[in-house]
């Protein structure tokens, strides 16, 4: 049995490919600079209206106990209104 040649279209996919996979090429996502693209106002999440995370929780948690209002913190929050929370709790721990 005798190897075809490749077509064109997949010597193109193996170039995508490398190209791709080359930790040498730049990706605006996770560059520093302008990160307005990865910056999202939490009311723009498409799942912000989910419950928060575990994560979310332990920290809000945690940010509540810190500025000494425990009672602030509130389990059903949904994830934006949550990230929300912690942003402003920040600021009041000076951690902002």
């Amino acid at each position: 049995m005798t190897k075809s040649k490749p077509s064109a279209q997949q010597d193109d996919a193996r170039q995508a490919d490398s190209e791709r996979a080359d930790p040498k090429q730049s990706n605006p996502k996770t560059e520093g600079g302008d990160a307005s693209n990865r910056i999202k106002d939490p009311d723009q999440w498409t799942t912000g209206s989910e419950p928060m995370t575990g994560a979310q929780a332990s920290y809000l948690k945690t940010l509540t106990e810190e500025v000494g209002e425990p009672a602030a913190f509130e389990p059903d929050l949904d994830k934006a209104e949550a990230s929300k929370r912690i942003d402003a709790l920040r600021q009041e721990a000076g951690r902002g």
